[in-house]
């Protein structure tokens, strides 16, 4: 594969160095595509957490395989046990990927999703394997145990109907632009506090999706995230014509209905 897609395996391996870097993956350097051990090939715990997320939250569709269980080849004449154990034994595991070396030993980085949270727990060097698992779920119990995930914003949702000033209409629905989620400890949730800002006086002409406010979200003094406040749809000025436009319609309507 590293041939196909970079010509050589250096090719490749320098291709794998330049994205662990963007990914910020600084205690990472590869010497080789296929991760037998090799001198200088060293990562760490948290360079590998970092690219676990960066493959769930951007190639997703890696689920439909890491979740399987047992499959078959060849017409059912080779089976396929996965050697993640989670996936079998623990609630809501969703992956990720084993490996072992003589020197690196059992490792392991595991994630698992529960009430819309979404962990990764990482085991590096276990003397056994049985020991990866353990040490992983004991990992991933004490987040889902402690914390929880918070949805502030939705996008889309509706927040009021506000007056506009000059409009063919004389108001518009606001609503949040982006969504907004914290992670938190259990409970820390009833002490988070949010701060609507709206401009005064929102004057035709309108727009689709303009800002016209915001909301901050702050825990004890410090801001946990803010999303716009926008117009969901466009508000035209009134004008001469549009006023004149707006009567014909009406007085057509009313002969319509008469």
């Amino acid at each position: 594969m590293a041939e196909y897609l970079c010509g050589s395996e250096e090719a490749f391996v320098t291709k794998m160095n330049q994205r662990a870097k963007e990914l910020g993956m600084n205690d990472t350097t590869f010497k080789n595509c296929h991760g037998i051990d090799e001198d200088g090939h060293l990562t760490s715990a948290y360079d590998i957490a970092l690219m676990s997320r960066e493959l769930l939250n951007n190639h997703p569709t890696i689920l439909n395989y890491t979740t399987i269980w047992m499959d078959t080849l060849r017409d059912g004449k080779s089976e396929l046990v996965n050697t993640n154990k989670l996936i079998r034994n623990y609630k809501g595991a969703t992956g990720l990927k084993t490996g072992s070396t003589s020197v690196a030993l059992y490792n392991l980085s595991a994630s698992a999703t529960r009430d819309g949270m979404s962990l990764i727990a990482v085991i590096m060097k276990a003397p056994t394997t049985k020991i990866r698992f353990s040490e992983a779920q004991k990992l991933l119990d004490y987040g889902f145990n402690n914390y929880e995930y918070k949805s502030l914003a939705v996008k889309g949702n509706s927040l009021k109907e506000a007056e506009v000033t000059k409009g063919v209409t004389s108001s518009v629905n606001l609503i949040i632009e982006n969504d907004v989620g914290i992670l938190l400890k259990k409970g820390e949730d009833k002490d988070i506090t949010q701060t609507i800002n709206l401009e005064e006086n929102i004057t035709a002409p309108v727009y689709e999706g303009q800002k016209v406010g915001e909301i901050i979200y702050t825990l004890n003094g410090e801001e946990l995230g803010r999303t716009n406040i926008v117009a969901e749809k466009t508000v035209e000025k009134k004008t001469f014509f549009s006023i004149s436009a707006y009567v014909y319609m009406n007085w057509f309507n009313v002969l319509k209905d008469m």
